[in-house]
């Protein structure tokens, strides 16, 4: 992010009401200061094909026993928006696709609400192989997988992040609060703008959230627009 887009940013969060962002860093929120920072750098030695090679034989974990399929994640590598999920479910674990099924029928349609098409952006989650029963990331899990998903961002370098749910944004941003408060400001990670809202599969659940989720991807579209 330059200069400029970075103080087009910061005027749009002061017309939302928002003075200030938070970074992770050694696992405690604090105030990012701009001055000196400079954009995350792509690394030419990477490549997205090759870490997704590398990706689909990992035994790391135990999850590697139970699973169908790795789930690595898929798009446009050269997207500006990266989404990052928990991790795969049922229907993502068999076909080996993520965001798959009713939820991801429902982030396709979030997306087309902010006019982002899904075949532009690039789709991943903390973890590549589905948890049994659909529960929560192991600590260990997330050690050995959230790799993966760290070179995924040096590859893509994405002008901004959009995180579903608490469990990715704990995970990712290794910072401990309840969904509502990731929700009040952006997030900095590795320099890039992050976003959090909630899940799909909890919207599903629970359709009376729609509305704040609403909110949230109004507030991000502002953002992602000022970047075009």
């Amino acid at each position: 992010m330059d200069l400029k887009a970075i103080e087009e940013y910061l005027e749009l969060l002061k017309f939302s009401g928002i003075n200030e962002m938070v970074v992770s860093n050694n696992n405690e929120a604090s105030i990012f200061d701009y001055k000196g920072k400079s954009p995350l750098k792509k690394n030419h030695k990477l490549d997205i094909n090759s870490l997704k090679a590398e990706c689909l034989t990992c035994q790391k974990c135990k999850l590697s026993e139970t699973r169908n399929k790795v789930v690595f994640g898929e798009g446009n590598p050269k997207s500006d928006l990266l989404i990052i999920g928990e991790a795969p479910g049922r229907e993502e674990d068999l076909t080996g696709h993520v965001f798959v099924g009713k939820a991801g029928q429902l982030l396709t349609k979030m997306l087309k609400a902010i006019n982002i098409k899904r075949e532009d952006i690039y789709i991943a989650n903390i973890l590549k192989c589905r948890p049994p029963e659909n529960r929560n990331p192991a600590p260990k899990e997330v050690e050995n997988c959230l790799p993966f998903l760290e070179k995924q961002i040096e590859i893509i370098q994405p002008k901004a992040i959009l995180l579903f749910g608490r469990v990715a944004a704990v995970n990712l941003l290794k910072i401990e609060q309840n969904l509502g408060a990731f929700r009040l400001k952006p997030f900095l990670f590795k320099n890039i703008p992050v976003f959090v809202t909630y899940h799909p599969s909890a919207l599903l659940r629970n359709p009376s959230w729609k509305k704040n989720a609403w909110a949230d991807l109004q507030f991000f579209q502002k953002y992602y627009e000022s970047l075009r």
